[in-house]
């Protein structure tokens, strides 16, 4: 009699195993906050060619599937892979080859650390370096290149500032582009003081620089990309929205991850020019499962740190300056017209008040017969208070957060008491949309999305700073944070059937963190770290 109940056991065993579903991967008793419309949660999920195919309990996804590589969670959580909705990844990669100004105190920091660059690669060409922001320094005006031209007379330099919208560059670089005092360029400013040339250019004639500088190699620049891929995986992000991106990049992109190389996930986002538009907006869109290009990238205005960010009264802090429009309104409007023709996404710049309601009143005329267009204001910065209900389900609002951080300590002296409550307003804007993509701008601010995340609910710097947050009317719940870093930045990607929820049939992308994201104490967020990060059930990042 036992040894019939041993074979029936043993038999038992064989037609439980015959009868479970074959699955790539099973990951067990986790913590998973899957982002699906309840925003509900779940223990366990399986995987298979790259797709989740089933997500629920650890005791019903393991008595249903059974699994090549199995993973215990032992209660870590687990999100969807992340998305940063606004981001330079290609500019990232670049970054890390030049010197690094960010977090400089004074420019006599900036001097040291170029020269110091500058020793450490005697071979180059040109000295670049980005991220010096004169509103860190004690004097916080614009430096000029006399220090640079002493120290560099043969070799150009340039330095960009933080938000990419000024460089300085020494006599060298400006030879080099013919540019002098009597150099005229609209949309922008070549910033004299006495009649001088000072070095510091904002904006358009940034451009005359850039023509004139050696261009990176084919290999360089797959090199570039996979640097920036590592960085990113390592911070969780799975899908990227690249910000303004030539033809010639995106077809390398294309190329590297259908060689298997590139595996990050990119929205391409391609840089107004007329190549780009002629070739893209006739050819039509192009989507894989890696890449989606089919939005243009067009800049109204400046920044506000430079005072470049077009506003409809002048500088709070800088009377009779009113910044400037990159792109003129006329031309704005033409581009609306033309993107929408051909059916592609318009994602505009507007940091100024003017420039917001420039975009605004574009898109508004445009997308009136288009049935779900998604069009996004990126940035949204300072938005006049008559002017939120122009943002819609059709013209969507994407932020990023640490840029109230980072600009909350001079943000009112630029645009002044009244300016400022329609400054950063992101709960304003999901009220409008109802919902808001979040990104980070990187190189712009920290690759971090943690920092993101914090910036976005707590409303504080990594100082901590202010006690309370700044303008908490306007913080998000974390709820609307997370949707706002996965679900909705891929419903804005037009991809929310594919992305951005642990959901069965979509791209098995998601990460395991080290603690509860959702749950911990606020002013730890910032301190959070990805324990591995996964593409199409790939592993790509593991430090567990």
């Amino acid at each position: 009699m036992r040894k019939l109940l041993f074979s029936l056991s043993v038999l038992s065993l064989f037609i439980s195993c015959d009868n479970k579903q074959e699955a790539d991967l099973i990951v067990t008793n986790a913590n998973v906050y899957t982002v699906n419309d309840a925003f509900a949660k779940a223990e366990s999920f399986a995987v298979k060619d790259g797709k989740f195919i089933a997500v629920g309990s650890t005791a019903d996804i393991t008595a249903q599937y059974q699994a090549t590589e199995t993973i215990d969670a032992t209660g870590k959580t687990v999100l969807p892979g992340l998305i940063d909705g606004h981001c330079h990844f290609y500019g990232l990669g670049q970054n890390l080859q030049i010197a690094d100004l960010v977090g400089t105190e004074s420019y006599d920091e900036v001097i040291e650390k170029v020269t110091a660059f500058a020793k450490a690669n005697p071979e180059a060409t040109v000295i670049r370096g980005r991220g010096w922001d004169q509103n860190d320094w004690a004097v916080k005006e614009f430096p000029t290149k006399d220090k640079l031209d002493a120290l560099f007379p043969d070799t150009p330099v340039v330095l960009e500032r933080v938000d990419g919208h000024a460089y300085l560059v020494n006599q060298k670089a400006l030879d080099l582009a013919k540019i002098d005092n009597t150099t005229k360029v609209s949309g922008g400013e070549i910033v004299l003081v006495d009649g001088k040339v000072t070095g510091v250019l904002i904006d358009n004639p940034q451009t005359l620089v850039d023509a004139v500088m050696p261009q990176a190699s084919v290999a360089e620049n797959a090199q570039v990309l996979l640097e920036a891929q590592e960085l990113c995986f390592s911070y969780g992000l799975t899908t990227v929205n690249d910000a303004g991106l030539n033809k010639d990049i995106v077809e390398l992109i294309d190329s590297l991850q259908q060689q298997g190389d590139l595996k990050m996930r990119i929205y391409a986002m391609l840089s107004n020019n007329k190549e780009n538009l002629d070739h893209y907006l006739s050819s039509g869109k192009i989507k894989t499962d890696r890449l989606n290009v089919r939005s243009v990238k067009v800049y109204g205005d400046g920044a506000l740190g430079s005072r470049g960010a077009a506003m409809r009264e002048s500088y709070s802090d800088k009377k009779g300056h009113f910044g400037a429009m990159v792109t003129p309104v006329d031309e704005i409007n033409e581009l609306a017209e033309r993107i929408a023709a051909a059916d592609f996404q318009m994602n505009t710049h507007a940091i100024g008040d003017s420039a917001n309601v420039v975009v605004l009143r574009a898109y508004d005329k445009v997308l009136t017969s288009k049935k779900d267009p998604r069009w996004k204001v990126e940035h949204a910065q300072v938005v006049s208070t008559e002017d939120f209900d122009v943002f819609s389900d059709k013209i969507l609002p994407s932020v990023q957060p640490t840029h109230a951080t980072s600009d909350m300590y001079w943000a009112e002296d630029r645009v002044g008491a009244e300016r400022i409550k329609g400054a950063y307003a992101y709960k304003d804007l999901l009220k409008q949309s109802g919902l808001v993509i979040l990104g980070t701008d990187f190189p712009v601010e920290q690759v971090s999305p943690f920092y993101t995340f914090y910036a976005a609910v707590a409303r504080k710097d990594l100082k901590q700073y202010p006690e309370g947050g700044y303008q908490m009317e306007n913080a998000l719940s974390r709820e609307e944070t997370l949707k706002g870093m996965t679900i909705w930045a891929a419903y804005s990607n037009f991809e929310e059937a594919e992305k951005g929820s642990i959901e069965s049939g979509k791209f098995a992308d998601f990460i395991i963190m080290d603690q509860d994201i959702m749950t911990i104490d606020e002013d730890a967020i910032p301190n959070l770290e990805v324990g591995a990060t996964y593409v199409n059930g790939e592993n790509v990042y593991n430090k567990l």
